[in-house]
């Protein structure tokens, strides 16, 4: 098999992944040129088997960290010259080529994806008691969003193309955006899992504490004071979502589309939160499928637009 075939193959492989298991992403990566749409799955699909191992709860936590030592070496050895057949670390090898994405940030995503494998990290939850996992202070939590969320959105501006640095601040706000996005879609799954990441200052600013939070992800209806405190977080939210109106201008022509779609589905999702009032407990709150393909079909006219 040629080495052309090889990376062809290897880029199809994840973008089977990427189809099969990106939901939200993938639509964005639809409307992008085909070579920055290949990079994104590759970069995709690196995240995803992370994401994967760390989140394997048929294994123990020292079997994830042991299984994911030995991927993380098998990634790093292909890096440093070492043969591999992995698709994956081929396609990623060559998305990391062609648009100068260095190893550090992809080691600080990783570093993101698997802080719960390893307690006391910096940037990771800590014990706030009961046997729960979470943050005391918005700043904590803020680090976290960081390693999980942001240095997704350094990666794909390097793919996307920009040239002000001011984008790459941009871009870690616009993460910030989209991670409390998914955290207060989650505090219901989250809380299930042991895991807490509302902050404690800002539960003891309402007069709340974590056996609020199980009892709620019990199902004890929520009051009044509950819903303003989860708002709160969601009006930092909206904050955060400016950056991404401001970096939109900023990335290469062709790129924009795709950035818009993410922008549009994410905040789109918030949207639906508000409108339930905060209601993240009574049934798992989502953006219809249909809401999702007007925004690709959006997206795909404005990409059109874009690049004539």
């Amino acid at each position: 098999m040629s080495g052309q075939t090889s990376i062809e193959s290897a880029y199809a492989t994840c973008r089977g992944i990427a189809k099969r298991e990106a939901k939200n992403f993938y639509y964005a990566f639809r409307v992008l040129p085909r070579a920055k749409s290949d990079a994104m799955c590759a970069v995709y699909s690196f995240m995803r088997k992370a994401d994967d191992i760390a989140d394997d709860e048929s294994l123990t936590l020292e079997a994830r960290r042991v299984q994911m030592h030995g991927w993380l070496s098998d990634w790093r050895a292909s890096r440093q010259g070492s043969a591999t057949s992995d698709p994956v670390f081929l396609a990623l090898a060559d998305t990391q080529k062609r648009f100068n994405i260095a190893d550090a940030l992809l080691e600080d995503l990783v570093r993101g994806t698997t802080m719960d494998l390893e307690p006391g990290v910096e940037g990771g939850s800590v014990d706030i008691g009961g046997g729960l996992q979470g943050y005391e202070t918005f700043e904590d939590l803020y680090r976290y969003c960081y390693l999980v969320a942001s240095v997704v959105g350094l990666v794909c501006i390097r793919i996307f193309g920009y040239r002000d640095p001011a984008a790459e601040l941009l871009a870690e706000k616009t993460g910030i955006a989209f991670q409390l996005t998914n955290i207060l879609r989650d505090v219901k799954e989250d809380a299930e899992r042991k895991r807490i990441y509302l902050p404690q200052d800002l539960l003891r600013e309402f007069g709340l504490n974590n056996n609020d939070v199980l009892a709620l992800a019990a199902g004890r209806e929520l009051r009044a004071h509950e819903r303003a405190m989860l708002q709160g977080l969601s009006v930092q939210a909206w904050e955060y979502y400016e950056a991404g109106r401001q970096l939109l201008p900023m990335v290469d022509a062709d790129s924009r589309a795709a950035l818009w779609v993410l922008i549009k589905i994410y905040s789109g999702l918030l949207a639906r939160i508000d409108a339930k009032q905060s209601d993240v407990f009574s049934a798992r709150v989502s953006l219809p499928k249909r809401h999702k393909l007007s925004a690709l079909v959006r997206g795909a006219a404005m990409s059109v637009r874009l690049r004539r």
